[in-house]
């Protein structure tokens, strides 16, 4: 294959996932206004069925212009040479081709960042604000802009240097070495993120002494599960959405609850959730996720390892001296079907996993709170209750609502 007939190969993919995201969207827009079951009719008045409606359209519109911005500046980047260029301007600075890449990656994230704040601005305080979700100050996002760029710059700035230095000392063979510090990378995270990262953004506190606290531990202890950490997070300072999660495993595990959720569910609702978290941890869906993933990143490096020296990828994008960074570029889009084939896999995991939590909650707790904490959780977000099939297929990693219900209630 030739550099040009692999550079049209990846415009192909661009505009063909392009393409079928439109037509995935456009189909799940088509059941905005459909009936709602009658498994689902106390979610909504006729009020907040219509606001709810609303909501939907004005999202789908908004993705529309966003997706539709980033692909003609991705087409515009392919063809105006935009990689050559700033391969260019990063060589202008070094010989080092870790710094060339640091400085490439740099440039482009910082400026397509810059592009898409403005989008994002508007969604948080218009959109957003418009259906009273937003409780972000414009402080706090600015706060979240500059924390997010730092960590991108150190902890993935370190990450892709290793990366290259593996690849200039172990050729072929970088992937081994790359695997092993994802690997040991993704369970440091797993342990520790409530720990490290959770923090820099939000505030968090251990669950007060209570009723609440008090039904969480006496079920805990009902299902053999040692907690320790029950934790509270102030989500309200920036949405008025509720969530709970699960993260961590052994010694390192906790249980959060967003302060949101506190707010919305009852008592022997917020159990239910947990206990649905709990679910997942006794089924050890956690643990295979991280396996999982951890499998998937090793067999994408092994197959980037195979194409990376393929001074073919370099010249498809314009770039003359072939180098590492605009290798990955290339290859990115060359695996993202592949990439796409695995999310789909994923998600269907997922679906079935929701199921076998929600089974655990029904088994050691009750299905009825369960159910009512869905409903409340799903009417305060505004959530679509008529998925398309199609949609749900290619983007849910949680069935719908309906089905979680009907499933509950067998």
């Amino acid at each position: 294959m030739t550099s040009n007939n692999l550079f049209f190969l990846l415009i192909t993919i661009l505009v063909l996932s392009f393409i079928i995201d439109k037509i995935i969207n456009s189909l799940n827009a088509t059941r905005f206004n459909a009936e709602i079951p009658k498994e689902l009719a106390d979610v909504y008045d006729a009020e907040e069925y219509k606001k709810s409606q609303e909501y939907k359209t004005t999202n789908e519109r908004f993705s529309n212009i966003t997706s539709t911005f980033s692909f003609v500046l991705m087409i515009a980047f392919f063809l105006l040479d935009g990689f050559k260029l700033v391969d260019n301007f990063a060589r202008s600075f070094t010989n080092n081709s870790i710094l060339i890449a640091l400085i490439f990656f740099g440039v482009i994230m910082f400026a397509s960042d810059i592009l898409s704040t403005p989008l994002s601005y508007y969604k948080t305080f218009v959109i957003e604000e418009k259906f009273g979700f937003n409780k972000t100050t414009k402080k706090i996002f600015w706060l979240d802009k500059l924390k997010g760029w730092l960590m991108s710059i150190v902890i993935g700035g370190a990450i892709l240097s290793l990366i290259i230095w593996f690849y200039e000392f172990a050729g072929a063979n970088f992937w081994l070495y790359a695997w092993a510090l994802v690997a040991v990378f993704s369970l440091f995270m797993n342990l520790f993120y409530a720990k490290l990262i959770v923090p820099i953004f939000n505030k968090q506190k251990p669950l007060e002494n209570g009723e609440l606290k008090t039904a969480i531990e006496k079920y805990a202890s009902k299902v053999g599960f040692k907690l320790n950490n029950i934790f509270v997070i102030d989500g309200s300072k920036r949405s008025t959405k509720a969530n709970a999660y699960f993260s961590g495993f052994g010694s390192q595990k906790r249980i959060t609850l967003f302060d949101t959720l506190i707010n919305d569910l009852e008592t022997d609702e917020i159990v239910a959730v947990l206990a649905h978290e709990v679910g997942h941890y006794k089924k050890k869906h956690i643990i295979f996720n991280l396996i999982a993933s951890t499998l998937l990143t090793g067999l994408t490096l092994f197959i980037l390892s195979l194409f990376i020296n393929s001074p073919i990828l370099s010249n498809a994008l314009g770039v003359a001296i072939p180098s590492f960074h605009i290798g990955l570029i290339a290859f990115g889009i060359l695996y993202s079907p592949i990439s796409e084939l695995t999310g789909l896999f994923m998600n269907y995991i997922s679906r079935k996993f929701e199921y076998q939590a929600d089974n655990f909650a029904k088994n050691t707790f009750a299905a009825k709170p369960l159910i009512s904490s869905l409903k409340k959780l799903s009417k305060n977000s505004l959530s679509n209750l008529t998925p398309h099939p199609a949609y749900v297929f290619m983007h849910y990693s949680h069935p719908t609502l309906l089905e979680r219900i009907k499933n509950l209630r067998l």
